[in-house]
């Protein structure tokens, strides 16, 4: 029983001096910056902000963006430190490895697969729906026509053939090359920013004070707007409304998953982390408050908003900029969601905690070869048979527990001292905490390597 005991909370060794690894050492803050954005900013901007403003927040959707932002911003932190202190392939895996112990990093493992996996899938049937309006809904009338699923609570009304081919499109170009894929994420991020700034500019110039104090007798009858104003569903709308924006910020530990592919990953992972978050929640709060002052809560368009309320105050040729920065936006957003997932494949099957052939890597690309395309087509069978609700709600699980997990680990490593040995290789008798601080590894100051890198950076 105490050799059981010993084998699920051993704890893995890592040499943090070491910089060798097997994967491309190729990005810098500019890369990883354009790689959190592109990530988190997509579904977010251009579905979610109409979706929470007509059923849970009303105008008040701006404070449920900037409270998730505060809880996403810790876990960005949290994220900071660790990618400066261990460096390495695995994100949430890793760190719950070397602090708690191997069963809960097999757990953590896994929980990160499956979300990584939802929100691939999510993302794609999102883009899928997107793509579909634009056109009058004629994918989903020809696939119900002719590839309809029987009536279920869980499953799509028919297989959303474009997500799959989409996802297995993307899913060539991540095993092609990280720098080739970062390269196509930093282009289409900066096209994506370009738009955002163009819609609270144009949108500017649009807006009325009165859609945020809407008396409740305006409201028309059939509408569900609430009580009015800016709570119209009161507080209570806005913190539902905030657990629901939560998942506009996920995919920002994507940058976490890329230790061992950074040039300088103690310097520039908690850079970008927190650059990214910053740019992030700016580009939401923005959107959220021009979209809601330019066009009555109850009346946006769940599906595509932005480009509906542009067309709906007279700006119909917005429609055509906004729709490039959504399928920008979107297309980022899903090679960011993929973009972790065989990162995490390869860092448990080199730890023999997945089949070893996950973790082969490419001697010609330098990428996770096997692992991205299980993952991806993992990634295109949920996107092509479940709809967008199930898979946020799944995902939603997942990243909570991800993110706690990170931050209880945070709490070990920092206050106590003996776990700084669990950062050394297990036959390294003569380091000390003395000397792992010198290197900027100590546990027991706030921030150290944060600080460090922003430091390093500033100057």
């Amino acid at each position: 029983m105490l050799k059981i005991l010993k084998s699920i909370t051993r704890r893995k060794p890592i040499d943090v001096s070491s910089s060798e690894t097997k994967l491309k050492r190729c990005l810098g803050i500019v890369d990883l910056t354009a790689l959190g954005i592109g990530s988190t900013l997509g579904v977010g901007i251009y579905v979610i902000i109409g979706t929470v403003a007509a059923k849970q927040a009303g105008p008040s959707v701006v404070l449920s963006f900037a409270i998730a932002a505060v809880s996403s911003i810790f876990a960005g932190f949290c994220y900071a430190e660790f990618g400066a202190l261990v460096p390495k392939a695995g994100s949430a895996y890793i760190y719950s490895y070397i602090c708690v112990g191997e069963l809960m990093a097999f757990v953590i493992g896994w929980n990160l697969i499956l979300e990584y996996v939802i929100g691939t899938a999510s993302v794609a049937r999102s883009y899928a729906n997107y793509v579909d309006f634009l056109f009058d809904n004629a994918i989903e009338r020809f696939f119900s026509r002719y590839l309809s699923l029987p009536a279920s609570a869980w499953f799509s009304s028919y297989p959303d053939l474009f997500a799959f081919g989409l996802t297995m499109l993307l899913t060539g170009m991540l095993a092609i090359g990280v720098q080739e894929s970062t390269r196509f994420t930093t282009i289409f991020t900066g096209v994506n920013i370009l738009v955002i700034a163009y819609c609270v500019i144009v949108g500017l110039f649009k807006v009325k004070g009165s859609n945020w104090a809407i008396d409740q007798g305006d409201i028309p009858a059939e509408a569900e707007g609430g009580s009015g104003g800016f709570f119209p569903f009161g507080i209570k709308g806005t913190i539902s409304g905030a657990a629901t924006c939560f998942y506009s910020y996920v995919g920002f530990d994507a940058v976490a998953t890329t230790g061992e592919e950074v040039l300088r990953p103690q310097r520039d992972l908690p850079i970008a982390i927190v650059l990214s978050l910053l740019v992030i929640t700016a580009a939401y709060c923005s959107v959220a408050a021009v979209q809601t002052l330019m066009w009555p809560y109850y009346e946006q368009n769940v599906k595509a908003p932005l480009p509906f309320v542009f067309e709906q105050v007279g700006l119909p040729m917005a429609k055509t900029v906004i729709t490039v920065g959504a399928l920008a936006g979107l297309s980022t957003s899903l090679l960011g969601a993929m973009f972790p997932l065989p990162r995490i494949l390869y860092a448990m099957a080199t730890d023999g905690l997945l089949f070893r052939p996950l973790g082969a890597i490419s001697a010609r690309f330098k990428t996770p070869l096997v692992a991205t395309a299980v993952a991806g087509l993992f990634s295109a069978l949920m996107a092509t048979f479940f709809d967008v609700d199930q898979l946020a709600e799944m995902m939603s699980i997942g990243t909570l527990l991800a993110y706690s997990l990170v931050a209880i680990s945070i709490l070990i490593l920092r206050y106590k001292e003996d776990d700084m040995a669990g950062l050394t290789k297990a036959d390294d008798n003569n380091a000390s905490v003395a000397e792992l601080e010198n290197n900027g590894l100590g546990c027991r100051k706030i921030f150290p390597p944060f600080l460090r890198s922003w430091t390093t950076f500033l100057t």
